[in-house]
C-alpha cells in the first residue's frame, strides 16, 4: 500500500465548480481517496510520496472521444509501400503525443485493434486508456472502402481486423458481429460520405435506415454503443432515428438535427481540429491532400463552425473529440480552444474534455474528475487554463501527467 500526495496547487476538479486554491489530491495506490484543499486532508504519515505542483493547475486527464491511433494522415500511395508492422511501431511515439498532450483516456475511431489495447492495459508500451472500434463499418464505395477506381484496393486488412464493408440488413449484421468479435468496445458506422473519401461527398447519405437501426441493434445486444461518422444532413438524421450515441463532426447540422438529437439525447463531437488543419492543408499551394478532397475540405469548414455554433447554443451535450491521425498527434488540447472561440466558457470546454466525455462514454464511474473513488489519472498545468484556455493546447504546458496513478510525464523536477 502506497500513498501519493499532489499538493500547493489550484485544483480544477472536473466538476464545473470554482477552483479550489491550496488544493490538493490523496492518491493510494491507483485511486485517488480525497481531493480539495490542502487542511481539509487527513494525510498519512508513512508510505508517502509527496508531488509538489508549485503552484500550478490540478486537472483531471483528459479525454479525447475522436482519434486513430494507428496512423497520421491517409495517404493511400503510403499504404502501398509501408510495411504492415511499422504501422504499431508507429503508433507508440502517437500514443505517447497523446499521453503528453494531457490525454488520458481515447475512444479510438478505427484501425486499433485488441492487442493494441492489450499492450496498453498490461503496460508494455506507454498510452492512453482505450476504448476501440477496431474496423468502422462502411458500405460498398463509402468513406471507408479503399477501392480506387484503378481497380486496385489499398485498404489494409489483417485476421484481427475484419473488412467492415457491409451492404444489406443481413450484411450489416453479420459485420458488426465480427467487429465484435474482434473486440470492439462500440461500433463506429460511416453514415455519410467523408473529407478525404475517394468515391464520394461528404453529404451524401449511406446505410439505409433499416441497416442503420439492425446495426444500433447488434450493438445493444451486448450493451455496446454505436458512433456515427456524419457530415450531410440526411446521414445525421438517420443515425439520431436509429439510436445512435453520438454524431461525430455533424458538419451539416440544422434545427430539424437538433431538435431530434435532443429528443435522443446524442452527443455532438464536432473535431474542430481536424476540420481546421484539414482546411488549412487544402489551401496550401503543394497541398498533401489530393485534388479530389481538397474542395470539400475547404468546403465542409466553411459551414462547420456556423452550425456548430448554433448546435451549441440550442443546448446539445457537446464533448471533445479530434480526429487526431487524420491529423497531427499531440495537438489533442487545442480543441478546447475552438470551444471556446465557438461560445463556451473555458470552464465549460474543460468539462466537455474530462466529466461530459467521461460520460458519454459511460466511464463516468472511474475518470473525467479529480475525486474519490475515481482512478488517478491526473494532469497538471503550468498556467492558468482558466485565465488562458488555448495555453492547454500546447503540449509543453503539461508538466504533469498521472495515468491509473503511474506518472507518465513529469517536467516538474
Amino acid at each position: 500500500m502506497s500513498y501519493t500526495l499532489i499538493k500547493n496547487g489550484t485544483l480544477i476538479n472536473g466538476n464545473g465548480g470554482s477552483p479550489v486554491n491550496d488544493g490538493a489530491v490523496l492518491i493510494k495506490d491507483n485511486y485517488i481517496i480525497a481531493a480539495g484543499p490542502e487542511n481539509s486532508l487527513k494525510i498519512p504519515d508513512d508510505n508517502l510520496e509527496v508531488i509538489d505542483a508549485k503552484k500550478s493547475f490540478i486537472l483531471p486527464g483528459f479525454i479525447d472521444t475522436h482519434v486513430h491511433l494507428m496512423t497520421e494522415g491517409f495517404s493511400r500511395e503510403d499504404i502501398l509501400y509501408t510495411p504492415h508492422s511499422l504501422y504499431f511501431y508507429n503508433a507508440l511515439e502517437f500514443m505517447k503525443k497523446t499521453i503528453d498532450a494531457g490525454v488520458t483516456s481515447v475512444r479510438d475511431a478505427g484501425l486499433a485493434d485488441l492487442g493494441v489495447k492489450q499492450a496498453v492495459d498490461n503496460g508494455l508500451i506507454i498510452g492512453p486508456r482505450l476504448q476501440i472500434s477496431v474496423s468502422p463499418l462502411t458500405i460498398t464505395g463509402g468513406h471507408f472502402d479503399f477501392w480506387l477506381n484503378s481497380g486496385f484496393d489499398v485498404k489494409p486488412m489483417y485476421p484481427s481486423l475484419p473488412d467492415g464493408i457491409a451492404d444489406g440488413v443481413e450484411g450489416v449484421r453479420k459485420t458488426v458481429r465480427e467487429v465484435i468479435r474482434a473486440g470492439a468496445d462500440f461500433v463506429k458506422v460511416m453514415v455519410t460520405g467523408g473529407v478525404i473519401s475517394p468515391n464520394d461527398r461528404p453529404e451524401h447519405p449511406q446505410f439505409t435506415q433499416e441497416e442503420l437501426e439492425v446495426i444500433v441493434e447488434e450493438a445493444n445486444f451486448r450493451e455496446l454503443q454505436v458512433v456515427a461518422h456524419a457530415h450531410g444532413k440526411q446521414g445525421i438524421i438517420n443515425a439520431v432515428k436509429a439510436g445512435v450515441n453520438s454524431i461525430e463532426h455533424g458538419t451539416c447540422i440544422d434545427d430539424e438535427c437538433i431538435g431530434l438529437m435532443l429528443d435522443n439525447n446524442t452527443y455532438l463531437v464536432p473535431t474542430f481540429v481536424a476540420m481546421k488543419v484539414n482546411k488549412k492543408m487544402a489551401e496550401e499551394k503543394d497541398s498533401s491532400l489530393p485534388e479530389w478532397s481538397r474542395d470539400d475540405a475547404i468546403r465542409m469548414e466553411k459551414v462547420h463552425g456556423k452550425n456548430i455554433k448554433n448546435a451549441y447554443k440550442s443546448k446539445i451535450k457537446i464533448v471533445m473529440g479530434t480526429d487526431s491521425g487524420v491529423i497531427p498527434h499531440g495537438n489533442n488540447l487545442k480543441e478546447l480552444g475552438y470551444l471556446c472561440d465557438m461560445g463556451m466558457d473555458p470552464m465549460e470546454a474543460i468539462l466537455a474534455g474530462t466529466r461530459r466525455a467521461a460520460e458519454s462514454l459511460k466511464w463516468d464511474h472511474k475518470v473525467g474528475t479529480v475525486e474519490e473513488g475515481k482512478l488517478a489519472d491526473i494532469v497538471i498545468s503550468k498556467e492558468d487554463p482558466i485565465k488562458n484556455i488555448k495555453s492547454l493546447g500546447n503540449p509543453d504546458n503539461i508538466i504533469l501527467v498521472l495515468k491509473d496513478g503511474i506518472i507518465m510525464k513529469n517536467l516538474l523536477k
